[in-house]
């Protein structure tokens, strides 16, 4: 048995290969580099659909994903108008989206990625007590969506931030999220259900949750000379120092660096942007004295915090940002695991008491 069922080999699959020993991220034959900041959103799509859906060039993606958005704004208007009570930002998301039916227009794969999008601007938007403008659908799918996050037209090199993000985590390996969408797919289910389910899993504060969280200890250490004394009472106190640390990766998770360069080309948050740096070393320095046994560098979540801040993206929609970026990769997994024609059921161990024996 492996706990967690690390180190299980649960699928094969041509979408992305995270090696943690070495520190690099396959996109279906490309470097995460080679990617992230070069093409757009729906390029990176294209490539992880290939095979799997028809007509999926960059550009008929995007009118499709396009359309998506236009259709998913008029379906969820209506509910986005009643308000979501005290629904978090993620779980109204996933009230929109479970609308939509596995045989529904809007349940195919281009136009669920748009519907997703919409799903999180209108939730990341009624959070802060407003609403969102109609979509663009003449507009790439990453511009668009930050203009009806953010309420206004993004400048170029904001859009082009907010897409290397997008492209960076579209797709990465078998984790949780992913993984809970392969299990439904397996079932026969359609793509709508697994979407959602992998959104589930995403909602839990060990995957997904920690951007957030990144900036609150940013906060907390203040000025960059407090950071080692802060970090290691933190330590002291048995918690995690938020933004290093990977389950797969035993050194530098490589989207961080990604990250990080599109954080400095685009100019914004400059002064965050050092005092980051600065903790970031300190906190390296730290580590290493305290975790000798094990190297802990920094991951995808240390700059996407930083990334997301400077693009004024609350925190609270950190977690619904992701889910609609990493969507074309959710369907693309399904799509894959829909090929298989096989469920996914894994073996339990029975440790529990054995039946009392009957009297007589």
């Amino acid at each position: 048995m492996s706990n967690g069922l690390a180190g299980i080999v649960a699928a094969e699959t041509v979408l992305s290969d995270v090696d943690g020993e070495g520190g690099r991220l396959i996109l279906r034959g490309y470097e995460l580099a080679d990617l992230a900041g070069r093409v757009s959103y729906e390029a990176a799509a294209a490539v992880l659909w290939e095979g799997f859906v028809t007509d999926a060039g960059a550009s008929a993606l995007q009118q499709a994903i396009g359309a998506g958005r236009a259709a998913a704004y008029e379906r969820f208007a209506g509910v986005a108008a009643n308000g979501f009570g005290a629904l978090e930002p993620v779980e109204a998301m996933r009230l929109l989206l479970a609308g939509i039916g596995d045989s529904d227009t809007l349940a195919a794969p281009a136009a669920l990625v748009g519907a997703t999008g919409v799903a999180a601007a209108m939730a990341i938007a009624a959070s802060e007590g407003r609403g969102v403008s109609q979509p663009d659908p003449a507009l790439p799918h990453a511009t668009d969506l930050l203009r009806m996050i953010s309420g206004h037209a993004p400048s170029a090199a904001a859009a082009r931030a907010f897409e290397t993000y997008m492209v960076t985590v579209i797709d990465h390996g078998l984790n949780a999220s992913t993984f809970a969408a392969r299990v439904v797919a397996s079932t026969g289910a359609g793509l709508t259900s697994s979407l959602v389910a992998a959104l589930s899993a995403l909602k839990g504060p060990l995957h997904g949750g920690a951007p957030g969280p990144v900036l609150d200890m940013l906060d907390a250490i203040g000025a960059p000379e407090n950071a080692e004394a802060w970090m290691e009472a933190a330590l002291a106190r048995g918690e995690r120092i938020m933004g290093f640390g990977h389950r797969a990766y035993r050194v530098r998770d490589p989207r961080a660096d990604v990250l990080r360069a599109a954080l400095t080309e685009m100019g914004g948050g400059a002064g965050r942007l050092d005092q980051a740096r600065q903790i970031e070393a300190a906190a390296l320095a730290v580590l290493k004295r305290r975790k000798s046994g094990r190297r802990l560098d920094v991951n995808v979540e240390f700059y996407t915090a930083l990334l997301l801040d400077a693009l004024d993206i609350p925190r609270s929609g950190f977690t619904p940002v992701f889910a609609a970026a990493r969507a074309a990769g959710w369907i693309a997994h399904v799509l894959e695991q829909q090929k298989t024609g096989r469920i996914i059921r894994p073996d339990s161990r029975y440790v529990g008491p054995e039946p009392l024996a009957k009297a007589g």
